[in-house]
């Protein structure tokens, strides 16, 4: 039933943020994503035939998961019902199934039902879903920002087809303001305005992708500026620039964000790249990222990139992880930045991971006894049993070195260390050679 009257329904429109009365309502009107909409795109020969399976939208806010849910509505010939996450509990979701159910059986409707923001819901509720999902009483599509392989039961998410939004470009977003500007019904056509193309840049640019924030901003700007004397709003760069708020750093400590910076951050280490190192440490420092996080990756990666190319690369990190826990941050991200560009621009090896073939031949078994002559021979009765006859040692020996099998005899011949031909390792390698 319906709660307010048509003029009260115009009256809440009206006070609707730009973004949300600009919503499209045809694929037609939905700029960017061409990768899943674009024609004849999967996504969009399922909606232009009503003929949609369960989805998940997931991708950073303002790119358009909600719109295409809402273009979704405006096509479909099924009820479509929407709730949000953060509002709605298990007894919504088993209402709404209960009236899936009886629309079926009564006028063989089918119900798709948008979860907004689902990777609120805990397990118990997304698992509340699965039975309808299963049995086909209800489509689901759900929108999130969080990686859904984290955040949404993986037998939920097999059930559904996964689509991945991205932020839209700048020329996408121009789009969208220049097509408010001139819609007189839902935008601000009414106005009578003039905005830069300085000003269009700048709220594209500082929007990051964002198109509500983008939307959010051009309102602002239109509704704060006194119309002149010939009774045009002018929107200039300095307007543009005091009515968007650049949109903060996307980043989760718990998932997506978290993982992908932290990747990229490893991989330009190894990569010997320093620029995009200081990047994307700027960038977690920025977001707020447990610094512990951050050390842990530079003692482990100066040794397993670096490693033996250049030791002191080890000692370096040490030595810097113990300096930022005295001093902290601010003034501590220079520390780390000198720990991260060490990495960076140190010559590369990655020979210390012989450790893992060696560990994994232990797994399977592959070993044999100590030879006797390297076995304990300190206590007493360990000589009646042969220990330690035999062995030969090193420093007794010109340079200090004396050859004698260490490993045991089912791995004699066995070479795990494979010295690389950069830095420091290429002298160990030359060493070994010669001995």
């Amino acid at each position: 039933m319906d709660l307010f009257t048509k003029s009260q329904q115009e009256t809440l429109k009206g006070r609707m943020p730009l973004a949300a009365r600009m919503r499209p309502e045809k694929l037609e009107e939905v700029f960017g994503q061409d990768s899943i909409i674009g024609k004849g795109k999967l996504l969009r020969r399922s909606i232009e035939a009503d003929q949609l399976g369960s989805l998940i939208f997931y991708g950073p806010p303002g790119t358009g998961k909600t719109s295409l849910a809402y273009v979704i509505a405006q096509t479909t010939k099924a009820n479509f019902v929407r709730i949000n996450a953060v509002t709605s509990g298990v007894a919504d979701l088993r209402q709404v199934v209960k009236d899936a159910e009886e629309r079926l059986g009564y006028y063989q409707q089918g119900t798709i039902l948008f979860i907004d923001e689902i990777h609120r819901f805990n397990k118990a509720q997304q698992d509340a879903l699965l039975p309808a999902v299963e049995e086909g009483k209800i489509v689901l599509i759900g929108a999130t920002t969080l990686n859904p392989f984290f955040s949404v039961n993986a037998a939920l998410l097999s059930r559904s087809r996964l689509f991945r939004l991205v932020p839209l470009e700048n020329k996408d977003i121009i789009r969208l303001l220049e097509r408010a500007l001139l819609d007189k019904e839902k935008g601000l056509g009414s106005y009578r305005v003039e905005v830069g193309k300085e000003a269009l840049a700048h709220l594209a640019e500082a929007a990051r992708g964002d198109a509500r924030l983008a939307l959010n901003g051009l309102e602002l700007a239109v509704l704060s500026t006194a119309p002149n004397d010939e009774g045009v709003r002018v929107i200039d760069l300095k307007a543009a620039e005091e009515s968007i708020q650049e949109r903060a750093v996307v980043y989760d400590k718990d998932g997506d964000q978290h993982y992908d910076v932290m990747s990229a951050f490893i991989k330009s280490m190894r990569g010997s790249d320093p620029d995009a190192v200081l990047h994307y440490l700027a960038r977690m420092l920025h977001a707020g990222e447990d610094p512990h996080a951050i050390t842990r990756r530079l003692l482990i990666h100066a040794a397993e990139d670096v490693g033996l190319a250049d030791p002191l690369a080890l000692v370096v990190v040490q030595a810097a992880v113990q300096g930022f826990e005295q001093v902290g941050l601010p003034e501590g991200k220079l520390i780390l930045a000198e720990a991260a560009l060490y990495i960076a621009c140190a010559p590369k090896s990655n020979s210390v991971l012989a450790i893992n073939e060696a560990e994994a031949d232990v797994r399977n078994g592959k070993y044999g006894a100590v030879p006797p002559h390297l076995r304990d021979a300190s206590y007493a009765g360990a000589k009646l049993m042969g220990h330690g006859k035999g062995y030969k040692y090193p420093h007794d020996y010109a340079e200090h070195y004396v050859e004698q099998d260490y490993l045991p005899r089912e791995l004699k011949g066995v070479q795990y260390y494979k010295p690389s031909q950069i830095g420091k390792d290429k002298g160990v390698a030359k060493q070994l050679k010669d001995s």
